[in-house]
């Protein structure tokens, strides 16, 4: 890059905008690819016996730690890249914070003691499994209702926070029965179906709820929404999501049917949509919030680093970046198609 460009690249605040970008894109892949494998912890608890209980396991075997890297990045770059707001938004919710590292090291040693564990203690350790994944599903929930409410100290705040939590928990599980449906067969595959069915409408009430609160919490996320012609822009977003519901309300219904007769296809459709819901979810909520870190009280530009300390981490992130995305496609490649009992 040359010198009049990193100049231009300063002057205009660009890079607030790039690091902005790679935060929110680290998210969004850690909301999705770590949700799954956090719903098909939850859903363990359902099966029916072991050997089951081990495919799930394996489903995810090959994926769920390197999932949690895209988190590491995510609050990572908050850290460097906006440390003023680092300090306002994780001394907010320190306590569900707290709450989720520790269900996420509850599962880490669950997935690991399982392997080991002697018959009669292997329950023990499914529990925990299932335990750290439903809390640390209802700590990222309430993290985001939060932020939606802009970290508001008052008991509706709270309220809202604790029903979005249990609204993530649904949208999760309904990732995690998505995901089983794709990489099952047989008695567990009709089960996945019926597990999704379970969670489908609780993930909708959850959209609905994010969706009617979020204008209110602030009179610029109103306006933005409200007035014209950005009504007519954003639209498309609870229409397109509205359609996915269907389809994959439509899909549950006739996969049974398909599977009686060893017919695979549509099998990927449910964790697809749903896959869709959370990315248009997420573009209407940084659509919403945009420019701010924390609503009404700070930009992006206000709580970024200085411009040369930026510049500095830019160059880290050009070479990360693109290593965590492709040793990422390669792993999701080399393990993909349908699991089988675990073994070790």
């Amino acid at each position: 890059m040359s010198e009049f460009g990193v100049n231009l690249l300063i002057q205009a605040g660009w890079l607030p905008l790039v690091f902005a970008l790679v935060m929110a894109l680290s998210i969004l892949a850690y909301v999705i690819l770590d949700g799954y494998d956090l719903g098909v912890g939850m859903l363990l608890r359902k099966a029916d016996d072991i050997n089951q209980k081990n495919t799930m396991i394996s489903s995810i075997s090959p994926f769920w730690d390197a999932n949690e890297t895209w988190l590491v990045l995510g609050i990572g770059i908050l850290l460097v890249a906006f440390p003023l707001a680092h300090g306002v938004i994780l001394g907010a919710l320190y306590l569900p914070v707290a709450l989720m590292l520790v269900a996420l090291t509850l599962r880490g040693v669950a997935f690991d003691f399982r392997v080991k564990a002697k018959a009669h203690h292997q329950p023990l350790w499914d529990h925990v499994f299932y335990a750290g994944s439903l809390l640390a599903s209802w700590s990222q929930g309430f993290m985001l209702g939060q932020f939606i409410t802009g970290f508001r100290e008052e008991l509706s705040s709270y309220l809202f926070s604790a029903l979005i939590g249990f609204c993530l928990i649904a949208g999760y599980r309904l990732l995690g029965a998505g995901w089983l449906i794709m990489k099952t067969e047989g008695p567990l595959q009709y089960k996945a179906v019926k597990w999704a069915k379970g969670s489908l409408w609780l993930t909708a009430a959850g959209v609905l709820a994010i969706s009617a609160a979020t204008p209110w919490v602030s009179s610029r996320i109103f306006d933005k929404w409200f007035s014209f012609p950005n009504v007519l822009m954003l639209l498309p977003i609870p229409a397109m999501t509205l359609v996915l519901f269907g389809v994959i309300a439509r899909s549950l219904a006739r996969l049974p049917v398909r599977f009686a007769q060893n017919n695979q296809y549509g099998a990927s459709v449910p964790f697809a949509c749903t896959v869709g819901i959370f990315l248009l979810s997420f573009y209407g909520l940084a659509y919403s919030i945009f420019p701010w870190l924390v609503i009404d009280r700070m930009t992006i530009w206000q709580a970024a680093s200085a411009p040369e300390s930026l510049l500095f981490i830019f160059y880290g992130v050009v070479v990360v970046f693109p290593v965590i995305i492709g040793y990422t496609v390669y792993a999701y490649r080399v393990f993909w198609g349908k699991a089988t009992t675990l073994s070790y």
